[in-house]
């Protein structure tokens, strides 16, 4: 059985892979799928925090069972969580985390909402969480997406009611739900939206409860249920050859850099609803019971349900074509429907069927995957009808410019016709990611233009609409520009076609630390975005600092290429912070943004441009020891943090860990969660502590205490259990209680300003009891909580020192968080005497 899973995920993902950038291929089969979504009329809208917070089995059984048009409004992209699957962190994490949520819902599927609520870490509790969001923006946010997707039902994902016990973030997400509820009908709320959408009244509020809210099944079980609605979530879908827990599985699995790939299940599964607000539906088994969603719910759609009804009940699946005339009959009366908004999706949703059922492949293909603003761009078009019906290609028109180029091809069956056009970028805008185009806050983006909020990506910057005649009338079929290319190792490939800057730049790194007063070479990489740059480069730095030379010249002769030029920064003497930006001048235009190619098979390319800067810092900083081993986790940027301060650091395969490959390194360092995706150190977890008891350091970084790898009892020499105990304030108040423990003294004296400047969060899952042999050097809590003494534990083992800390230190060094660097430095200079002091430092 668990073989045929494996086979199964992994046919659906490698389609999952082409589909995320290649067009859609409806077979026989999702052609009838969507007619049957196409007669219903009804939406259904899922609301709570974060990426991977939504339930793909409810979404998966509105959008294939029930066939409602359904959402996911997730209220942030994600930015602060943690990537299993590569380095990017903060605003490429969100990047990342917006396209697995794309690729969920093309699973089962869903349609992706967003606010402009910034994820900036863990929070504990509503309040914190409203104190950086800006609560009136967000609820604003999600008071658009109501007026605009207009759901008939919302399902809350957690319950609002249970402030304190899950991330604020998610109680929150319940929260402005049910206050956006009651305003989005509330035409006095904000008046503005109104010129867009207008107002509207859900019918229904719901919440997805289960018995995990009530601490045990149980304690469900013995629940008063009289107010809840349930499903049986595990129906079958013999059109997929899957069931709905199976496909929820295979949607809940494109979040991969969150590490939720999964085996599928199976068979009967109940899912619970609670009713919240509005009207309690009659029929306990149908959540939209009472409400119309048959072709009557709209003035004209009688006429339109009596034509496609009849497609549903006696579909061709050999021959689809043949409802081709029918089809485009009650195209035609859709398009004089009144209704605007319904209207709008049915027409989108019955021109793909109409375009499937002729079996109708029609591509425009850039002969560039990118171009700049101000620019022509040469497409390749591609048009083919596979089927008997009457179809002529009258005009195709650039949405770039919005010229339209006569065609008057007739498309006969199975021949293809292929052709050229020129258009013209006629923008000024990038199509990077909108969210980041303007610098926002710690908890909010900055989205100035309203038509934007809530989207989950740019829309695509060209566009080609292709107006043909079907069965002799006339139909719109637009389709993005893309750029399709072939390795030989891969076959055909698909990209997003992207308008970027005429040339970019970027540091190698993000953080650059000065020791001491030495001068650096700092490599700045220049990329052009079209032919022949021409023009100088320099660098704006603080005013203590100093860089040469002033300025250098600039030529590039072909798109795509990179030049790197070297300037030299001087650090002052004294300890000091700041920021240095690249600044391109070409024909007196200044450039000063970095491009960002993020590419993964699970989700199509990502352009993402960011202000091109580095943080400078100059440290007053001393060390011990020289050559680190370092044993990668779930990924971080440590190692090269490390190297800026001087240190030698090697990357350890653990394969080849044993009693005597850990003995050359001055200390080890293991990565944030290694014990947690690392199944080697199962085997080789006996030798690390072999290495401490012979003398060696080790620091180990953070785990959580699900799924660890090795025993419990073998993650430390010494008893010590790991909990969730953490402090998400990050400017919460650290007390050093070992005061006298070299650790916090040589070779770097550390105090409590040390810890002023960290970023996100002091620290997570921390241990929460230890034995005797550590030393706690630590307290700090967040604000009503205990003191929290686990942080950083260290003890005595054999001749060496094992160190375990939860301290966010994979977020402290890659920001240039100066005190992280100095009692970073101080674990791996513990029992070491290269440096002397004023007194020798008991341990």
């Amino acid at each position: 059985m668990r073989t045929y899973t494996l086979f199964i995920i992994a046919i659906v993902t490698s389609i999952l892979q082409s589909a995320a950038q290649q067009p859609n291929k409806l077979s026989s089969n999702q052609i009838y799928e969507k007619i049957q979504k196409l007669n219903f009329l009804g939406s259904a809208l899922y609301i709570a925090a974060h990426p991977d917070d939504e339930n793909t089995r409810l979404i998966a059984y509105l959008s294939n069972n029930v066939k409602a048009r359904t959402a996911y409004l997730s209220l942030t992209r994600g930015d602060g969580g943690q990537n299993l699957i590569g380095p990017e962190i903060r605003e490429q994490l969100g990047v990342i985390r917006t396209q697995e949520l794309l690729a969920a819902r093309r699973v089962d599927g869903g349609q992706q909402l967003f606010t402009r609520a910034n994820d900036f870490g863990y929070s504990k509790h509503p309040d914190e969480t409203l104190s950086i969001w800006n609560k009136e923006e967000v609820l604003s946010d999600v008071v658009w997406a109501i007026r605009k997707f207009k759901p008939d039902v919302i399902i809350n994902r957690f319950d609002h009611r249970t402030p304190g016990r899950t991330h604020g973030h998610h109680t929150t997400s319940a929260m402005l739900s049910m206050e956006a509820f009651d305003l989005a009908g509330d035409k006095t709320k904000y008046a503005s939206q109104l010129e867009t959408y207008d107002a509207w009244q859900p019918k229904r509020l719901f919440f997805n409860t289960s018995w995990w809210f009530y601490g045990s099944e149980e304690n469900f079980e013995k629940a008063d249920k009289s107010n809840m609605l349930n499903f049986d979530i595990g129906v079958y879908y013999p059109l997929k050859g899957l069931s709905n827990n199976e496909l929820a599985s295979i949607a809940s699995s494109q979040h991969l850099c969150q590490g939720f790939g999964r085996l599928t299940t199976r068979g009967t599964q109940q899912e619970y609803v609670e009713f919240l607000k509005g009207d309690f539906p009659e029929d306990k088994n149908n959540i939209f019971s009472g409400i119309d969603t048959s072709w009557n719910r709209v003035q004209g759609g009688k006429a339109i349900g009596e034509i496609l009804y009849k497609i549903e009940q006696n579909f061709n699946f050999v021959n689809p074509a043949s409802h081709i005339p029918a089809l485009m009959q009650a195209y035609g009366f859709i398009q004089n429907l009144e209704d605007e908004h319904w209207k709008t999706i049915k027409l989108a949703e019955i021109e793909t069927i109409i375009e499937a059922c002729a079996g109708l492949y029609i591509e425009a293909s850039a002969a560039t995957p990118s171009t700049t603003p101000k620019s022509t761009v040469q497409i390749n078009i591609e048009a083919l009808n596979r089927s008997n019906a009457p179809i002529k290609l009258t005009s195709i028109t650039s949405t770039t410019d919005n010229t339209t180029s006569s065609k008057g091809i007739l498309l006969l069956p199975n021949t293809k016709e292929n052709f050229s056009t020129t258009i013209n970028i006629a923008t000024d805008q990038f199509s990077a990611p909108y969210w980041l185009t303007e610098k926002g806050t710690l908890g909010m983006y900055n989205v100035p233009n309203q038509q934007l909020r809530g989207l989950p990506e740019t829309p695509r910057p060209a566009n080609i609409v292709f107006n043909l005649e079907i069965e002799g009338k006339p139909i719109r079929i637009t389709k993005p520009v893309v750029y399709r290319y072939s390795k030989p190792d891969k076959g055909e490939l698909y990209q997003p076609f992207e308008v970027l800057p005429a040339v970019t730049a970027d540091f190698k790194d993000k953080v650059l630390i000065f020791s001491n007063k030495e001068a650096k070479e700092i490599p700045v990489t220049i990329k052009a975005g079209k032919d022949n740059i021409e023009g100088y480069v320099s660098i704006k730095h603080p005013y203590s600092w100093k860089v040469f030379p002033a300025k250098q010249k600039l030529y590039i002769e072909q798109k795509g290429d990179e030049v790197t030029m070297m300037f030299t920064v001087i650090p002052p003497a004294t300890q000091s912070e700041g920021v240095l930006v690249p600044e391109v001048y070409i024909n007196d235009k200044k450039y000063t943004q970095a491009l960002s190619e993020i590419e993964y098979d699970h989700i199509p390319k990502q352009s993402v441009l960011l202000p091109s800067e580095t943080k400078v810092v100059r440290l007053n900083i001393q060390k011990g020891g020289q050559y680190i081993g370092y044993i990668q986790g779930a990924g971080d940027a440590i190692p090269e943090s490390l190297r800026q301060i001087g240190y030698d650091v090697e990357i350890i395969d653990p394969k080849t860990i044993d009693a005597e490959s850990l003995q050359k390194y001055d200390a080890v360092v293991v990565g944030i969660r290694a014990y947690n995706t690392v199944d080697e150190l199962k085997f080789k977890q006996k030798y690390i502590l072999e290495y401490v008891k012979n003398g060696g350091n080790v620091i180990v970084q953070y785990n959580t205490n699900r799924s660890i790898k090795v025993d419990a009892h073998e993650l430390a020499p010494y008893n010590l259990q790991l909990s969730r105990d953490r402090v998400t304030d990050e400017n919460a108040t650290v007390e050093i209680l070992a005061k006298e423990h070299s650790i916090v003294n040589f070779p770097n004296k550390i105090e409590e300003k040390d810890f002023e400047g960290w970023v996100q969060e002091r620290g997570l899952y921390f241990p929460s009891n230890w034995s005797s042999e550590f030393t706690p050097i630590l307290s700090m809590h967040d604000k009503g909580e205990t003191a929290k003494e686990g942080s950083l534990l260290v003890a005595k083992y054999g001749k060496g020192n094992y160190i375990y800390t939860g301290l966010s230190f994979f977020r402290e060094l890659p920001a240039g968080v100066p005190g992280a660097y100095k009692l970073f430095t101080n674990m791996i200079s513990l029992g070491k005497s290269q440096i002397i002091t004023k007194s020798e430092l008991k341990n």
